[in-house]
């Protein structure tokens, strides 16, 4: 089993016409994904990738039935394209637009809060690599070949480390239920507390890593779920241990700006609730190895 996504999801690509709409929806449709059509507006009624296009997310879900949506829009549009999907009837969306104004993403955060809980569409990113279940399917720009299917979810605010981690488990034999990219903008769609509830109800994850960085209260919010709601082993690595106070450090969420979201703040905090800190990058592989030989 796998969290939101597997080889019959029915998935359309918002910006399917452009450059990069074009590039990775033919890799996601190489990698298997059941891509059944793209929305660009104005150019409706034509195929691409010899899959239909459509001028709104409504009619590309009313003629396929999709339910998941990844958005490769640019960033003046993309807040709006994200709500359109939410209007549609998408029960998943990727965004990996990057540099979207954070006032657009209040407005989507707003947004959303119109509909229930049980009917709001779930939304990762902006700025992110995306979410695949190896073997299945994959929504975003990962590099799939480095993915094997197993049992350890991942969730991550960096795209590079996420890929990191999923090389050295390759390397050990260990595999990976689903990757979720949650992206590194300060204004995210969905958080790690979030989908730790979603691996802890998956019967085939059997434990879950978390890659932080410093910035942002979410992992301090994910340390408290996890110490209270979870039965699986949860391991995290917190990057950012020498960044300096008040300089971001690469992504737009990646700034230290008040008491806890320092890196070592975070890692003090995550111990404390009994999840295992990965010290380096270097040591994913081994680390997840050596947790899973205790279950």
């Amino acid at each position: 089993m796998s969290i939101f996504l597997d080889e019959k999801t029915a998935v359309i690509i918002q910006g399917y016409t452009g450059r990069i709409g074009s590039f990775h929806a033919q890799e996601m449709i190489d990698y298997g994904t059941n891509v059944v059509g793209g929305v660009t507006p104005g150019k409706g009624g034509v195929k691409h990738l010899d899959r239909p296009v459509f001028n709104t997310v409504k009619d590309a879900v009313r003629d396929t039935c999709a339910e998941a949506s990844a958005v490769f829009v640019p960033p003046p549009f993309a807040a709006d394209a994200i709500m359109e999907a939410a209007d549609a009837g998408i029960r998943f969306c990727v965004c990996v637009t990057d540099g979207i104004p954070a006032q657009d993403m209040m407005r989507v955060k707003r947004y959303m809060r119109r509909y229930k809980r049980e009917q709001r569409m779930t939304l990762t990113g902006p700025n992110c690599a995306g979410t695949i279940s190896p073997g299945k399917a994959m929504m975003g720009i990962m590099p799939g070949h480095i993915y094997v299917q197993g049992d350890v979810g991942l969730i991550g605010r960096s795209g590079t480390l996420g890929y990191e981690a999923a090389s050295q488990m390759k390397a050990q034999g260990i595999g990976v239920s689903t990757s979720v990219g949650i992206g590194g903008d300060p204004i995210n769609g969905s958080s790690f507390r979030d989908h730790l509830e979603r691996f802890e109800e998956d019967p085939d994850t059997s434990m879950v890593v978390m890659i932080g960085e410093i910035g942002g209260p979410q992992e301090a919010e994910a340390a408290v779920f996890a110490r209270d709601h979870m039965k699986k082993p949860v391991l995290a690595y917190i990057a950012g241990l020498t960044a300096p106070r008040g300089r971001t450090m690469g992504h737009a969420g990646a700034i230290v700006t008040s008491t806890g979201e320092s890196a070592a703040e975070k890692v003090e905090i995550l111990r404390e609730a009994g999840i295992g800190i990965i010290v380096r990058p270097s040591e994913f592989g081994n680390a997840v190895a050596e947790a899973l030989s205790r279950l």
